[in-house]
């Protein structure tokens, strides 16, 4: 059944197909309708409207593209070698489908124009490694970094380009921002060590999100030992922060409840009556809050010219809060309410550098964020 189906419906998809080549060539998309005739051929080799028109479809082809590399050689446009190259690709994908149609082959002779591309590979990589080679001799960081680009088009054209691999090095050095993260004044010598965590979290997270491939944070020990030269200063310092301040609410109240103690038989033997008595318990609910608070100030600073940069003051909190409750008495005296309560128990809050990296961490998220401002589009 499905194989007389498919017979049934493959000449109505071969005359659609017959048709869509012939219905880009009338629209003007040349290229498309060769690629749709030499598959056509390769397939039915006598197929009529493809042997008609098939090579005018790529004479048309050929006379855009090569009109577009004419224009593109007498424009002013120092990266048009580029765009002639994108031509001459285009002209050679036609060269190589032509290829492989024996039937397309016959009727077309497409030209071969691997040796025009690779003129325009070198012409276009020349241009930009030239381009490179000056924006480097301005000798300041911006220009460096517009040099690395140009290197790496070169490479991208022509893998190897001359010395543009060594050249787009040089770039990158040259154009780099070092960010030195100085020491974190956090004025109390208790928490220092957290301090140097928050630091290195930080540093961790700057370098994590890749904010600017020419940007890069280090810590001031580190290029103290590395003789980096920091192009600019990043200078932090909490005030107004409080760590582990312990707040615990205790509460206790009475229950009783009415519940069915006893179950007799009446006189008559027959009915049973229930006997009621009251049960009783106390319930102690106790909530402990940790609550941990700062605000950090920071300052960016232009080493060059000791200008400040940026500067803000970001505020961070975290608490921490547990809760337990327990009871005495009869436990058939609480309440589904008074169950639920019956829960957790009585354990201590984080040690003080716990807290303080982690009422820190909304801190160093929004300072991330300032950060990828102030270099997403340098």
């Amino acid at each position: 059944m499905q194989n007389r189906f498919w017979w049934l419906i493959a000449p109505i998809l071969l005359i659609l197909s017959c048709k869509s080549g012939e219905k880009l060539y009338n629209k003007g998309r040349y290229d498309e309708a060769v690629m749709s005739f030499v598959k056509k051929l390769q397939k039915r080799p006598e197929h009529t409207v493809s042997l008609q028109l098939l090579p005018q479809a790529y004479s048309q082809a050929q006379r855009s593209h090569e009109d577009k590399v004419n224009g593109y050689m007498v424009s002013n446009d120092p990266l048009k070698w580029e765009y002639i190259r994108s031509e001459y690709r285009a002209l050679q994908r036609l060269y190589d489908g032509i290829h492989a149609s024996p039937a397309a082959l016959a009727i077309v002779k497409p030209k071969d124009y691997r040796n025009a591309i690779t003129g325009a590979q070198e012409n276009a990589a020349q241009v930009r490694y030239d381009r490179g080679v000056s924006l480097l001799e301005q000798g300041d960081k911006a220009a460096a970094r517009q040099a690395f680009d140009e290197f790496q088009a070169a490479l991208n054209l022509i893998p190897n380009y001359r010395n543009s691999a060594q050249l787009m090095d040089e770039s990158y050095q040259r154009g780099l921002v070092n960010v030195v993260v100085r020491h974190v004044d956090v004025r109390s010598p208790y928490y220092q060590f957290s301090a140097d965590q928050f630091r290195d979290v930080l540093i961790r997270n700057l370098q994590q999100r890749n904010i600017n491939r020419f940007v890069k944070f280090t810590d001031e020990r580190i290029a103290r030992n590395n003789k980096i030269q920091p192009d600019q200063f990043l200078e932090m310092s909490f005030n107004d922060f409080v760590v582990g301040q312990t707040y615990v609410d205790r509460s206790e109240r009475e229950v009783s409840k009415q519940i069915v103690v006893a179950t007799v038989k009446d006189s008559t033997g027959k009915a049973t009556i229930n006997r009621y008595g009251t049960v009783k318990a106390k319930v102690y609910v106790v909530k402990a809050t940790v609550v941990s608070k700062g605000l950090l100030d920071y300052q960016l600073i232009d080493v060059a010219t000791n200008n400040i940069i940026r500067t803000d003051r970001l505020p961070g909190s975290y608490t921490w809060l547990n809760q337990y409750g327990y009871f005495k008495g009869d436990e058939r005296a609480l309440s589904d309410e008074d169950k639920a309560l019956m829960v957790g128990e009585d354990v201590a809050p984080p040690p003080p550098q716990e807290l303080f990296l982690q009422f820190t961490r909304p801190i160093y998220d929004q300072l991330t964020r300032d950060m990828q401002n102030i270099y997403n589009n340098m």
